[in-house]
Parts: structure tokens; sequence; C-alpha cells
């Protein structure tokens, strides 16, 4: 197998990132990897082959395309592509400047070379304190990446006096000497990234000035699982060497404001793509909408709604996933962008789920939740509510702590859905009391929803298994793989598992919300033989309600930040991967007080 020189350079800047992007293929671009990527535009566009140079060490395996052109011209060659198969290593340069058997690699950079003052991690644990540079220099992972691209030019028969990083932020192009130490410290680099690949994920960097501008935060999760990876404290104080404010995580997850979830549900409507935006249009073929395709993060259609194949494959490279709903809200399929996935969790998920102490562990963890939830909104929201009722959740809750079995779960969870809808009417105020005594006479029922509260909850839970099945895949967990709720087939098992604690805080709450203030009244629904239905003016109101749930920013409990609930559910899918790669011990989901 042969690794990328990127690949291996993002190793000497941190192991985790090089393990999540090199081994398991998971990327995620941001504004830093964009900048990046435009820069080298510019510089990627492949010259013609040239001749490589007769090989000075015959058993060498390095790869150089052919070409009948004057072997002894200056050339500056971009995308040099070279593999040694020796050294297990390829690259891509970005531009060579070739003059017969000599050759000067130039490596692109958009940033900044380090500057005299600026602090530097410890090169070896035998470093106790950073030491100050004089600058400008390259960074550690600049001059591993020149010297593995020296090592495969010297390998291809060339030889390399020297090397230049340009660093596009000053317009500087900066010299680097080539030594004996960078390819000591190129190959010593290669050689440990490789050890790392052989073994499991690495534990992320503890409070390190990296990790706030790295792409892959939101996945990696460095403070989160710092902190219930490393809760055992010792007697001074400290755990693995770390001060339990150095644990705490920091506000790394900010809520995304950019970001735009469509949902499409007038029937006739049509979905296109227009050079970079998606434009929306009726029937008649006027444009109700343009909206720009860089923001958009999910799209939902329901019903009678057409989506262009051309749309369908823009979305898919911009890694939009695409849900197809019925007009009732039902998930009937779900576009998957194949963007990247990793095997290292989809493998630790079936080995994790397949032991039963494993699936009660996190069968456990989302009843518990998810009652103390229900507990929570009875409590804000009930007018009356008897006083034996918080009780009796709460003997749900410590019975659902003690149970063994998924079994036992799931009838300490019945139990708890019992008490909490026979008093769920009792939340709606005095000028919606008609529509809270119809479901008190209908119960909770779904296949047909006979109201219209049984129906808004119904249409809210579909919904939200949408938004569940989407974070678990951005996790890449699998969706139909669960533990409370058992696999069937065409069933996200998962998906309705990682909803549980949240079906009180979103679904129950934008129900009883709405009808509340009037946004949903009995005009919104229609009776027909398969039970009560949203209206097109009813399903409007209902996502006018939902999409603002769903932003309505929350204080975690534990690590004491604020996220939408949209961003809580991709949160809890990658801590429930990270459970699963055993990088976190145990499981808490979001409660409210």
């Amino acid at each position: 197998m042969t690794w990328p020189a990127r690949g291996v350079a993002e190793h000497a800047y941190c192991p985790r990132l090089f393990y999540y992007m090199t081994v398991e293929g998971v990327f995620l671009p941001s504004a830093d990897t964009e900048q990046g990527a435009g820069i080298h535009r510019r510089v990627d566009r492949p010259s013609e082959a040239i001749a490589a140079p007769p090989q000075r060490d015959k058993k060498s395996t390095s790869k150089l395309e052919d070409h009948d052109g004057d072997p002894e011209r200056p050339r500056a060659v971009r995308s040099l592509v070279l593999t040694s198969e020796r050294l297990g290593l390829t690259a891509t340069l970005d531009l060579a400047q070739i003059e017969g058997t000599t050759a000067v690699p130039v490596e692109y950079r958009k940033g900044r070379p380090r500057r005299s003052g600026q602090s530097v991690e410890p090169a070896d644990e035998m470093m106790e304190e950073p030491r100050l540079l004089p600058g400008p220099e390259p960074w550690p992972t600049d001059r591993v990446q020149l010297g593995l691209q020296v090592l495969l030019l010297e390998e291809s028969g060339y030889q390399v006096p020297e090397a230049y990083l340009y660093y596009s932020a000053e317009k500087l192009k900066l010299r680097v000497v080539v030594d004996d130490a960078l390819r000591q410290q190129a190959l010593a680099e290669l050689e440990a990234a490789k050890r790392t690949s052989e073994g499991s994920r690495p534990p992320p960097l503890v409070n390190d000035p990296r990790c706030p501008r790295c792409s892959l935060q939101p996945i990696c999760l460095p403070d989160e699982i710092n902190h219930q990876r490393l809760t055992s404290l010792t007697i001074d104080g400290r755990a693995d060497g770390h001060s339990r404010e150095e644990l705490t995580p920091r506000k790394l997850w900010p809520p995304r404001d950019d970001g735009i979830h469509v949902v499409l549900q007038r029937e006739g409507v049509r979905v296109g793509v227009r050079g970079q935006a998606v434009r929306v249009t009726d029937k008649d073929g006027s444009v109700v909408r343009d909206l720009p395709l860089a923001n958009i993060e999910s799209l939902a259609v329901l019903g009678g709604v057409q989506v262009s194949t051309q749309a369908l494959t823009v979305f898919a490279d911009h890694e939009v996933p695409v849900a197809f709903m019925s007009s009732a809200g039902r998930l009937v399929a779900m576009m998957d962008p194949l963007g990247p996935t990793s095997a290292a969790v989809r493998a630790a998920q079936v080995r994790v789920l397949d032991r039963p102490d494993k699936a009660v562990e996190l069968a456990r963890a989302v009843t518990i939740a998810k009652i103390a939830n229900q507990r929570t909104l009875l409590m804000r929201n009930h007018g009356s509510l008897p006083g034996r009722i918080p009780g009796d959740l709460q003997e749900c809750m410590n019975a659902a702590e003690q149970a063994v079995t998924v079994d036992q779960l799931r009838g300490h969870e019945g139990n708890a859905a019992a008490i909490y809808f026979a008093h769920f009417a009792g939340m709606f105020k005095e000028g919606v009391k008609e529509l809270g005594a119809q479901f008190d006479a209908n119960g909770r029922q779904r296949r047909p929803p006979p109201d219209p509260v049984n129906a808004v909850l119904s249409f809210g839970y579909s919904m939200l298994t949408n938004e569940c099945t989407a974070a678990l895949r951005l996790a890449s967990l699998e969706p139909t793989l669960g533990a409370l709720h058992s696999t069937r087939p065409g069933r996200p098992a998962l998906s309705l598992d990682l909803m549980e604690p949240f079906r009180p805080l979103i679904a129950d709450s934008v129900a009883v919300s709405a009808f509340n203030r009037g946004e949903l009244t009995e005009g919104h629904f229609l009776d027909t033989a398969a039970g009560c239905a949203l209206t097109d003016a009813g399903r409007k109101g209902f996502f006018s309600a939902y999409g603002r749930r769903l932003d309505t920013e929350v204080s975690h409990p534990v690590f004491e930040y604020r996220l939408s609930y949209r961003r809580m559910l991709m949160l809890h899918a990658r801590l429930i991967a990270a459970w699963m790669l055993g990088e976190v011990p145990t499981l808490a989901f979001l409660t409210t007080r």
C-alpha cells in the first residue's frame, strides 16, 4: 500500500487527523480548506509528461511518465505524480523546476510561515518546554511534505539541491535546504504514520490550540471525548497529567447560522439548478425562489415535488442529503451522497450491538433520557398535573436504571409512555381544550392518526426520524442497526433510538406550542379514510414551528455550551460513534430541566 505524502505530513500535525483523513477517508471541508483548494486550483493544471532521468538505483520502483521532449531543457512541471513502491509513498508535487537531472520542488501554502516568537509544540518527549524559533521558517508539516517529495524525486534519479515553500498569504517564497536532517525527518514521520495506521484511531489532542481551526473538529470532538474519557481524577486533582480546567470542553461547536434546510411540499413544484443556485419553480414554470447552493445543508421533498436528475447530481457532489417523503411525512427514501464513510465505525457498530450488554447500555441511556424529558415537559406545561405523576415517572426511570435486558427496558419505556400520554392533553391551553379532549378520548394512535394532535405527533416523529437518519449517516453509522428498537427490513432502528430523548424536546414540544399559539387550528386538518391529515396550509404552519424549534439553542448539561437542537442531534450521533469505538466509556443524552 502507498501512503500520500500530504497525509503523512498531516501525521506530523496530528496523528488523529492523519487517521481520519488517510486511514478512514473522512474529510470535512471548511473555509480554510476551501481557500487552500482555491489556491491549488491555480497551480494544479498538469503539465505535459517529461522524460525521467536514468535511475541511479536499479531497484527503485518510482514511476515517472515518459516524454519525447528534450530532458535537458529547463521546465516548470505542475502536478507531477511520483510513486515509490519501496517507500510505500506517493505524492503529487505542485510544481517542480526541472533542468536535466536536477529538480527543485515548490510547494504552495495558503497561509503564513512560522515567525520569530511563535511557540512550537515539543518536537519529542525529551523537550519539556516549547522553543522559540527565528522566522520566517517552515511549519513542521510543510518540512515533512517537502522532505517526502525530495525522497521521491531522488529515487526517480534526480538530484535535489534545494526546495521551496510558497506562502500565498505573504507572497513569500521560502528556501528550504535539502540535507540529511530533512530526509531523516521525513522518513521518521513516514514510519510513524505507518505504525499509526496499523492500530486503532489515536486519542484526540488535549486542550490543544491546533483544534479550533481544524476542519475535522466537529467530527473529532477532541474536548468532548477527552472530557468523557479522562474522568477519573488522581489525588492531586489531575487526570492523565491534565488539570480539571484543561479538560473542560471549550466552545468549539458553535451553531452554524449559514446552513439552509429546505422543505418543499407544494404539489407540482420542481427543483433544478441554475449556476450556483438551486431554483424552485411552480407548475407554470414561474420562479418561486433561488437559493444559494453553497448554503444548503439538506433538502426534504414531500408528495408530488419533482427534483431533476441534474439537481440530484449537484446535490450529491456537494454532499447534500435529499429525503423523499410521503405527503404524511413518512420517509420513503433518502439519496445518500456517498461521502466519506468510516469503515472502522461501521465495523465497530456491528461488533458492539452484537453484544447484549452493550446493546442494553445504549438502550438504557436513551430510555432514561426520554423519560426524564417527558417528566420535565409535563412539569413545565401541565396546568394541574397530579402530584404523584412526577414520582411515577421517576420510578420508571429508576426501574430502567436497574434493567438488565432490552425487553425489560421496553417495558419500562412503555409504562412511562402510558403515564405521559394519559396527561399529555393537560398541556394545551383553554382555547384548544376541545382538541385535547379528542386526544384524551383516542389516546396515542399512529396508524391512522384519528385526530389533529395525533396527526401532528406522527408527522413530527416522521420528520425527526429523517433528521436523526441524516445525523447518523454523517457520523458514519448505519441507521438500520439499533438497540432499543429491533432491526426490521426498512426500519431505521438506530435513528429511532437516537430520536427517543428528543421526542419530548422537539416533536412533542412543537405540537403543544403550535396548537397553543394558534399556528395550527382545526381548519388545518382534513379527515380522510386514511385518518386525520394536515392540509397544505397545515403543513406550512407545522414546518414554521418545527424549523424554529430545531434552530432553538439549548445548553448541554455536561459540556456547558449552547447548540441548536439540530446540532445536538449531530453531536449525539458522533458521541454514539465514539462510544462504539471505545473512545468514551459511557453514554449520556441531552436532558433539560
